[in-house]
């Protein structure tokens, strides 16, 4: 599972002109579930999100987690972050997690990350979707839970 995870200030998702998740300060999380994750793979994820230490503290360090700040997430699937563009022009999406997979692995993140009382709003998954944010920083980690990198 990969997922690139954006300190913001405000993020929201539209779907046909609707919004369908906002939120304040807290984590903008794309998600890209891969050919072959299983749930210890979703629990590795929710447990980095929930737990990353990149919001300031009394001092200004990067020290505290969403926990500590109260903050939320807006979780989208992508399945383009399972992208391999070493060759040609198009990218191929062999190791994108089939859909009704992905689907099942993003629910779980949401379920874990909420199971630690941070509030999680979401995407629509298999839509076209917009989004925007405002990065907060700016803040961006990228997340592999095989840790490719």
């Amino acid at each position: 599972m990969r997922c690139v995870i954006q300190k913001v200030t405000r993020a929201q998702v539209d779907v046909d002109g609707e919004t369908v998740g906002r939120i304040g300060d807290g984590f903008m999380v794309l998600v890209g579930a891969q050919d072959g994750d299983t749930e210890a793979d979703a629990r590795y994820c929710a447990e980095k999100i929930a737990g990353l230490r990149v919001f300031e503290d009394e001092n200004d360090k990067m020290n505290l987690s969403l926990q500590d700040v109260g903050g939320s997430v807006l979780l989208v699937s992508q399945f383009t972050l399972l992208a391999d563009a070493r060759h040609g022009r198009r990218p191929d999406f062999i190791q994108a997690a089939r859909p009704e997979v992905a689907e099942l692995l993003c629910d779980m993140v949401k379920a874990m990350i909420e199971n630690k009382g941070i509030r999680v709003e979401t995407g629509r998954f298999r839509t076209h979707m917009q989004v925007s944010l405002l990065n907060d920083g700016p803040v961006t980690i990228l997340l592999d839970s095989r840790k490719l990198f």
